[in-house]
C-alpha cells in the first residue's frame, strides 16, 4: 500500500478567515517502509501571517515574497499525492486547509476524492492512548522517537516525525496467529526498526576457571544421579558464561 504522510503550516488557525497555507511537507511510505521520496514546498499566500502563527513555525512574510502560489504547485502536489492513502495529525485541519486552495485555484477537487482515503494519526492516537495527552511531542516521547530537531514546527520535518510516529503506532504485533501458508500474518508482522548491534558495546564475555568447571560438573553428577533416565545435559560441555 502507498501512504503519504502530510503536514501543513498555515497564515492563522481559520480557514474560514481566508487564511491559507504557506508550507506543505509530504514522505512516501510503502509496505511501512519509507521509500525517500518526498514533496516540500512553501507557497505565497498573498495575505498577512497572524503573529501568533509565526510564533509557532516561524515563517515570515518576506521569506514568502518569492515563492510560488498554490495554483501554481497544485499540479505538482496532486501527482505526489493521488491515490494515496493520506495520513495527517488532526486531519480535519490540514484537509480543510487543502480543499480550500482548491476551491480558489479552481482545481475541481478534494483531498477525498484524488487520495485513496484520509487517516486522522491523532483519531487513532486517542484510541490508543485515551485520556492522555496526544501531541505530536507527547508521542515521540511515549514512543521513544528523536524529535529533538523540533525547535519550530515546520511541514517537512513535522510530516517525517508523524511517518515514524505512525509507524510506531501502528507496528506492534497484534498476534502469534499463523495463516494457511505457514507463514506469519503479515497485518501483525512488526515492521519497526531492527536491533543495531552497532549502537551498543560488545559482550564481555567470562571464561570459567579450573574450580568453576569442577563445581559444575559436581552438580550435574548430582542432578544425574537423582534422574531415573540419565540428564542429556551432563554431556554438554560448559566452555564459558556471559556476563
Amino acid at each position: 500500500m502507498r501512504q503519504i504522510v502530510l503536514d501543513t503550516e498555515t497564515t492563522g488557525l481559520e480557514v474560514t478567515q481566508n487564511h491559507r497555507i504557506i508550507e506543505i511537507g509530504a514522505v512516501e511510505i510503502e509496505n511501512r517502509r519509507l521509500t525517500g521520496r518526498q514533496y516540500h514546498q512553501y507557497i505565497q499566500p498573498d495575505r498577512a501571517i497572524e503573529a501568533g502563527a509565526m510564533e509557532v513555525h516561524g515563517i515570515t512574510e518576506e521569506y514568502l515574497a518569492d515563492k510560488p502560489r498554490f495554483a501554481e504547485i497544485a499540479d505538482e502536489f496532486l501527482n505526489f499525492v493521488e491515490g494515496a492513502e493520506v495520513i495527517i495529525h488532526n486531519a480535519a485541519f490540514d484537509v480543510a486547509f487543502l480543499d480550500y486552495e482548491f476551491r480558489l485555484c479552481k482545481a475541481n477537487t478534494r483531498m477525498d476524492i484524488i487520495s485513496a482515503g484520509v487517516v486522522d494519526s491523532l483519531a487513532l492516537a486517542r484510541k490508543e492512548y485515551p485520556g492522555q495527552r496526544n501531541n505530536l511531542d507527547a508521542l515521540c516521547k511515549r514512543l521513544g522517537i528523536d524529535n529533538s530537531r523540533r525547535k519550530l514546527h515546520g511541514a517537512l520535518l513535522d510530516a517525517e516525525i508523524l511517518a515514524e510516529v505512525y509507524l510506531g503506532m501502528t507496528g506492534g504485533q497484534g498476534s502469534l496467529g499463523f495463516d494457511s501458508a505457514g507463514g506469519a500474518d503479515a497485518a501483525n508482522r512488526y515492521d519497526g526498526p531492527l536491533f543495531d548491534a552497532s549502537n551498543h558495546p560488545p559482550l564481555r564475555v567470562v571464561q570459567a576457571d579450573a574450580e568453576a568447571l569442577k563445581a559444575h560438573s559436581a552438580y550435574l553428577k548430582k542432578l544425574e544421579e537423582s534422574c531415573e533416565e540419565g540428564c542429556a545435559w551432563t554431556n554438554t560441555p560448559v566452555a564459558a558464561v556471559a556476563e
